[in-house]
Order: C-alpha cells, then sequence, then structure tokens
C-alpha cells in the first residue's frame, strides 16, 4: 500500500471514531447499542481499533503500510480479546471494592484507591496471561501460514516466543509502568466508555512495540511482541 494512500485511509477510519463519539446522537446510539451487546461491543472494538494499532506499529517500524497475511483472522483474535477485557474490568474494579469495604484493600470509599488495586491486580494477573494469549494467537497464524495449513503444536509456539522480550519488556515494562496507570484512569471514567478507550490504548501498544524494536535495532516485521 503506498504509504500517503495508506496514511490517509488510517486516518480516515480514526477521524470516523472520533466523529462518532463527538457528535451526541452518534454517541448515544453508540453507547446504547454497545451496552445492550456489551461481548460483541467489546469485540468490534478491538478488531478495529487494535488491529489499527497493529498495522500502525508495522508502518512506525518498516516505514511503510505492509498488511501482513491473515490480518483478519489476527483482527479476531484481537476481538475474542475485547470479549475478555469487557467481562474482566468489572471482575476486577468490582472485586477491588469488595476487597476495600470487607478490609482486605485499605482506603475503602475510595474511588481512586478502587481504580488503582482493580488496575494493579489485573495487570500483574490477568495482563500477563493477556499477552501470551495473544501472541499464541499470532503466532499460530503465522505458521499455519508458514506450513501452508499444516498442523502447529504447543512446543511450535513455545519456541517461537521470545520469552525474554516478552518477560523484560512486556511483563516487567509495560504491565506495571504503563498499563497500571493508564488502566487506573481508565476505571475513573464511565463504565460505558471503559472498554472503548481500552481500545483506543491498543493503538498506543502497537507505538510501543514498535519503538521498542526500532531501538533494539531489530529489523524483522512487527509481531506484537506483548
Amino acid at each position: 500500500m503506498k504509504n500517503k494512500k495508506g496514511d490517509f485511509i488510517w486516518g480516515a477510519i480514526l477521524l470516523l471514531w472520533i466523529l462518532v463519539l463527538a457528535i451526541p446522537s452518534s454517541r448515544t446510539a453508540f453507547i446504547d447499542t454497545t451496552d445492550a451487546h456489551p461481548y460483541m461491543g467489546g469485540f468490534f472494538k478491538f478488531f478495529i481499533l487494535a488491529t489499527m494499532g497493529d498495522l500502525l506499529g508495522v508502518r512506525i517500524l518498516k516505514r511503510e503500510w505492509i498488511i501482513p497475511k491473515g490480518v483478519i483472522f489476527k483482527a479476531i483474535v484481537w476481538g475474542v480479546l475485547g470479549m475478555m477485557i469487557t467481562l474482566i474490568f468489572t471482575v476486577f474494579t468490582a472485586g477491588a471494592a469488595v476487597a476495600q469495604t470487607t478490609g482486605k484493600l485499605p482506603f475503602p470509599g475510595s474511588k481512586l484507591a478502587q481504580a488503582f488495586f482493580g488496575s494493579s491486580i489485573m495487570n500483574l494477573t490477568f495482563g500477563p496471561m493477556m499477552y501470551i494469549y495473544h501472541k499464541f494467537g499470532d503466532l499460530f497464524i503465522d505458521l499455519k501460514y508458514e506450513k501452508n495449513g499444516g498442523s502447529v503444536t504447543v512446543k511450535d509456539l513455545v519456541d517461537r516466543v521470545d520469552w525474554y522480550t516478552m518477560v523484560s519488556f512486556s511483563w516487567l515494562k509495560t504491565c506495571i509502568f504503563i498499563w497500571i496507570p493508564c488502566h487506573t484512569l481508565v476505571f475513573l471514567i464511565p463504565v460505558q466508555y471503559r472498554v472503548l478507550v481500552s481500545a483506543f490504548l491498543s493503538i498506543l501498544l502497537g507505538i510501543l512495540v514498535a519503538m521498542s524494536k526500532k531501538g533494539s535495532g531489530k529489523s524483522e516485521t512487527l509481531k506484537a511482541d506483548y
């Protein structure tokens, strides 16, 4: 895809999302629809926005737009993650509130503390597993194409993961220093916007991964090492 054309298309899609949320009538319709169908809403938010983040990461790393093989299947992996996040956000924020009121966590009644505790526990427990799920999903699709539809084993997936990058960058840096503060802020905004804002943050994730690889001098195509 030509760079200028790709930049325009990517920017136009992002602008469309912003307009939908900026115009009161479309924003109300969007929120009503996603509230009525939360899992499907989570699926399509991540299906589109997280995929945009992946493509932007490739654009930054390779200086051109590249549509990877299996991009639709990879978008579906993101969509399933969006459905999981729709549930997980409720579980961890509500759980933190219960822990506060029962004396298992301090500062009962503090929304800021609830948001911080919910974000911290989520990113230190569910966060690392989410990275593995997503990485394995991407690798499964890549290996299927490499093997022309041949079988892919768990060993194949485990052997292909850059575990040093996964642990040192994704878990110890990104989860702690990026996602805990980001999701603390997300948990302070109204419930109906949380999954959407998290999906927008996945664009930031694509940029972070690209910058990490660019800084380390790696030249391979971005594979979402998170």
